[in-house]
């Protein structure tokens, strides 16, 4: 790369990329409701609000400039210091030039000093003649002399003009060295400052928020559960915000007492196939919606099973809980988390006839319920090293009532995750959408490994 190039390319991405980041970092500060921070722009309002996307760009664009910046700042100062010791050097033609004509200069100071000395002899020759012939002849010396010295006058007045002129070329061309190094490093400067705030708009960008307008349930999950006998309910996810979200609904049951825990066979449909969850998880991800309109839902037909031979005829009830949840994201937001929910049932001994049971009451997660598995999305484009939805294992910050997630603006940490998805319809008709028949396509995902 060639300093004109780097230097060109330092300058434009130091002066286009604040524009981008100058809009991004309002909309991205850190604490922001997710309805502010994801909102996609309406009609009428701020149209240059940054996608995700947007802002994965500018912060690429922002690191190569800054890249080719540092490269031609290298260059630049390498330029210089080379610039600056060619023009020391005494062949170099500017500095020959500044020194010949010093050295005419000095030559003609000389000549003028010897010809004032002249004038000075002849008139005192002059004042010493003593006939007339003797004057007019001193007389004639003089005026010779004066005339030299005249000529000398001048003669020095120039050999100094040329002097002065050829060191003030010398001078201008260190001085012109040395601002063409002054706008490299500017332009370093203004490269430095416009990456990182791509990548502080970007970082605020990735961070998860809380939205307690996307919601879980699990409808007609009883508080009493059999051993030996599969019982069915629906999980249901509502978008009850403003905004479309693409959505990784998340769930997970388990008994408390651990050493039962494997007798638990927790099973979602997709329509067409039953698939089991993985009861080392503590919640996995089920599958995609692609598109959850506000105001529309989404279920899930789901049914858990505890074998009979875990609480026999006889045996103690055991205690289980089920967590139900909703990871998203839009093109705005990358990361945006629905209120986890708790429901705690009872797993009564085999062959016992519990009568009418109610269904399950949703209640405070308990102490690390609220882990999310790895990343379900980007925003923009899926699994690539970068968490969507919160690392694997990281617990969500709760709110002073216990509820998950207390104020919107929590974040989580960060993973990547690989993931593998196929078609599947949820809830064997599809999705349920409150007012508009609409029918969302979900991809299976396996859920990625707790760190």
């Amino acid at each position: 790369m060639t300093l004109n190039r780097a230097l060109a390319t330092a300058v434009v991405a130091a002066v286009t990329a604040p524009v981008v980041l100058a809009a991004a970092a309002p909309a991205f500060a850190h604490g922001t409701p997710v309805t502010q921070a994801a909102a996609r722009p309406s009609a009428s309002g701020d149209e240059n609000v940054p996608t995700y996307e947007d802002l994965e760009k500018a912060a690429a664009t922002a690191k190569t400039a800054y890249d080719d910046a540092v490269v031609a700042e290298s260059e630049g100062r390498k330029e210089v210091e080379a610039t600056m010791k060619a023009l020391e050097s005494e062949s170099h033609p500017l500095n020959k030039a500044w020194r010949d004509a010093e050295k005419v200069a000095k030559d003609a100071a000389e000549a003028k000093d010897a010809a004032d000395q002249d004038v000075t002899d002849a008139k005192a020759a002059l004042e010493a003649a003593g006939s007339e012939a003797e004057k007019a002849e001193a007389q004639k010396a003089l005026d010779a002399a004066e005339t030299a010295q005249a000529e000398a006058v001048e003669a020095l007045e120039t050999a100094r003009g040329k002097a002065k002129a050829a060191r003030t070329e010398l001078d201008d061309a260190r001085v012109a060295a040395t601002r063409k190094y002054h706008l490299v490093k500017k332009a370093l400067s203004e490269a430095r400052t416009a990456k990182e705030a791509a990548d502080k708009a970007l970082a605020e960008a990735r961070e998860c928020v809380r939205d307690n307008a996307l919601t879980s349930a699990a409808v007609g999950l009883p508080a009493k559960v059999v051993a030996g006998e599969s019982v069915g309910f629906t999980f249901r996810i509502t978008n009850g915000g403003t905004r479309t979200l693409s959505v990784d609904p998340l769930a997970g049951a388990h008994l408390k007492d651990a050493r039962l825990d494997e007798a638990l066979k927790v099973e979602w449909s997709d329509g067409s196939a039953w698939h089991a969850l993985d009861q080392d998880e503590g919640a996995e991800h089920l599958g995609r919606i692609d598109e959850l309109k506000p105001g529309a839902r989404s279920e899930v037909k789901m049914r858990l099973t505890v074998d009979a031979k875990a609480v026999g005829k006889g045996a103690k009830n055991a205690e289980g809980f089920a967590l139900f949840a909703a990871d998203a994201f839009d093109a705005y937001k990358p990361c945006v988390l629905g209120p986890m929910k708790r429901y705690d049932f009872e797993v009564l001994p085999v062959g016992s006839e519990p009568g009418d049971v109610d269904d399950a009451k949703p209640g405070k997660p308990g102490s690390g319920d609220d882990e999310r598995p790895g990343p379900g999305g980007t925003g923009t484009e899926q699994n690539k090293g970068t968490s969507a939805q919160g690392g694997a294992g990281a617990s969500a910050k709760s709110g002073a009532d216990g509820k998950a997630g207390g104020e919107a603006g929590g974040d989580l940490a960060e993973t990547g995750a690989s993931s593998a998805t196929l078609p599947l319809a949820l809830a064997g008709a599809g999705a349920v959408a409150v007012g508009a028949g609409a029918v969302f396509v979900v991809r299976r995902r396996r859920a990625a490994a707790q760190g």
